[in-house]
């Protein structure tokens, strides 16, 4: 199982290549533009680790506060499938594209990503750990998703700058007592078919 999500988690960080540019670091912060998340999923069914379905959620909003509408693109999972995911955020209103997710992994501390469900009872989300801050606490970049029977709903996906990441539940993924500042929450709608 451990080589399986190794060999899962770079493909994942392959995918997240392919949506995002090199750019030097520069702290997140309330003026940072967040144009664009990708929610990427794969599964795979083989030892070999070969992908054997792929979902791409998408969020474009590139006139932020503008009076154009945001863009999403929703996708579909599998029921009773165990997927591996990988969130990416970008700044797209730059030449080159901003990649967001360096600055958080440099920030993890500061930032922590949560998953929540609605309407979809058959989800579950869990963080890997790929990806952890210098305390041993999520930052939640990469996740757990597993389907369980068909079904409609939504998948919210929330960054939160300076959580409390020792309140009660926090760690395990529960906004609930997480505190801080949203950085941006976007709802996904989902089918598991």
């Amino acid at each position: 199982m451990n080589k399986q999500i190794i060999k899962l988690s770079a493909v994942l960080l392959g995918i997240s290549a392919i949506f995002s540019c090199k750019k030097d670091p520069e702290p997140v912060n309330e003026s940072e533009l967040i144009t664009t998340m990708v929610y990427s999923l794969i599964t795979s069914d083989s030892t070999e680790g070969a992908p054997t379905d792929i979902a791409n959620f998408v969020f474009r909003d590139l006139d932020g506060d503008g009076p154009n509408a945001p863009v999403i693109i929703k996708d579909t999972l599998l029921a009773n499938k165990t997927y591996y995911a990988i969130v990416t955020l970008l700044n797209e209103s730059v030449s080159p594209i901003e990649n967001i997710n360096e600055e958080i992994l440099e920030e993890g501390a500061d930032h922590q990503f949560f998953y929540q469900k609605s309407g979809a009872n058959n989800l579950a989300f869990s963080y890997t750990p790929i990806d952890k801050d210098i305390n041993g606490n999520p930052i939640g970049i990469t996740s757990i998703v597993n389907t369980n029977e068909i079904g409609n709903g939504t998948i919210k996906i929330t960054l939160r700058h300076e959580p409390n990441k020792d309140a009660l539940n926090v760690a395990n993924g529960d906004i609930t007592n997480a505190g801080g500042e949203t950085d941006i929450e976007v709802s996904f709608p989902v089918t598991i078919k």
